[in-house]
């Protein structure tokens, strides 16, 4: 699909925006907080953050978040969604106890000052244009295998509201497919509620305030927190959320979205916002054919998505009780079935082309295993892995 878009697409989005396509932002927006808010309440507090700066840093995120989403959904009329370093929180959990609040927003300068740099220059975006489509597409299944396996594993715990999620879909793709993800939250709301096991009562609505700290700069934080941030934030994060969006069809400009994520982490930085990237997961929702049929349509679900993020972001000292007012097995069986035709898509993509299988199976498989070494995730390993197989396979031929 090509990054410009078509005339039609230039008017208002207002006729573009649909159910499916809101749903699939909230989705997105839900995924994408209830697998991280914890961990990054546990980096804050490993740095010694107070209750405020904790607001802070869940209002610089959510908002760098929304803008950077909508921005780029806009101007390329494409779902192209953005979040927060998840394996750059867990990383600065277990690296910012005894470092200095001040010394951490330094780090966090410098690694976004390297994405920015990855950006501007084009580097990062020359190194994708040589990755074969399917195993960008093996990467893209192995990130989202888990979710998939979550789905099912959910009904050890709780028979019966999956079950019923899973009834809600089936039916919603025989009958009603662009409608089915809709019915499927709607369903597993109301069997919460019947259970008794959503309990938004104990939400309390509140605005967080940004609260700004002057960063100072120190060597051993800048190579002990802030190299190792830009590495995993690269490898882990961006690296499948350019594999999501090219498996799903788009093929937008790489570099303006790297450097405008790395120009954001700079301006929020000082507020919390430590790393902020393209984002896999939580994007493959809005860019698979449950967001709407039309592709050319599916950017809206990328706005919407934007909307909840600046939303949650002002209300960012709220987001933990709001999130956990949703019980785990709704969370994760929404997530695997919006996700099952995307993981669907991406097994036939890199499985159909013969030539690379065997390098795509290997991507796959490492990348679901979830390993990590050297502090670097199982995304970047497995890219690795697929890239020697297929350069041992090709001297072999």
């Amino acid at each position: 699909m090509s990054s410009k878009p078509s005339a039609s697409r230039l008017a208002a989005p207002l006729g573009d925006i649909t159910l499916s396509t809101l749903t699939a932002g909230f989705i997105a927006v839900l995924i994408g907080y209830t697998s991280s808010a914890v961990i990054i309440f546990q980096a804050a507090e490993a740095a010694g953050a107070s209750q405020a700066q904790i607001g802070s840093w869940m209002w610089a995120l959510g908002i760098g978040s929304g803008l950077t989403t909508i921005v780029f959904s806009w101007r390329y009329r494409m779902p192209l969604l953005t979040a927060w370093s998840t394996p750059g929180a867990a990383l600065l959990a277990t690296s910012l106890p005894g470092v200095a609040m001040s010394d951490a927003v330094g780090a966090f300068l410098f690694s976004a000052l390297l994405i920015t740099l990855c950006g501007v220059t084009g580097l990062f975006e020359r190194l994708m244009h040589r990755l074969p489509r399917a195993l960008a597409s093996a990467l893209l299944a192995g990130v989202l295998l888990r979710f998939g396996l979550d789905l099912f594993m959910a009904m050890e715990r709780n028979l019966s509201l999956p079950l019923a999620m899973c009834v809600a879909y089936l039916a919603g793709k025989r009958f009603w497919p662009r409608y089915a993800i809709p019915m499927v939250l709607a369903v597993g709301i109301a069997m919460a509620l019947f259970e008794g096991s959503l309990h938004l009562g104990e939400v309390t609505p509140a605005l967080a305030s940004p609260d700004f700290i002057m960063p100072s700069f120190s060597l051993s934080a800048i190579i002990g927190v802030g190299v190792p941030l830009f590495v995993v934030t690269m490898a882990s994060q961006n690296l499948p959320g350019i594999a999501a969006i090219r498996a799903a069809g788009y093929t937008p400009p790489i570099s303006p979205l790297i450097g405008g994520t790395g120009i954001t982490t700079l301006a929020l930085a000082p507020f919390g916002g430590f790393a902020l990237n393209l984002a896999a997961i939580s994007a493959a929702v809005c860019q698979g054919p449950e967001a709407h049929a039309d592709p050319e349509r599916r950017y809206t679900a990328g706005l919407a998505a934007g909307g909840f993020y600046l939303l949650l972001g002002l209300f960012g000292a709220t987001v933990t009780s709001l999130f956990a007012a949703f019980p785990a097995e709704l969370v994760m069986a929404v997530a695997g079935l919006a996700l099952l035709p995307t993981l669907g898509g991406g097994l036939a993509d890199a499985l159909g082309n013969t030539e690379h299988r065997d390098a795509a199976l290997v991507t796959f498989l490492i990348t679901a295993s979830g390993i990590s070494l050297a502090g670097i995730g199982a995304a970047f390993w497995g890219l690795v892995g697929g890239l020697v197989t297929l350069w041992v396979l090709r001297r072999r031929a």
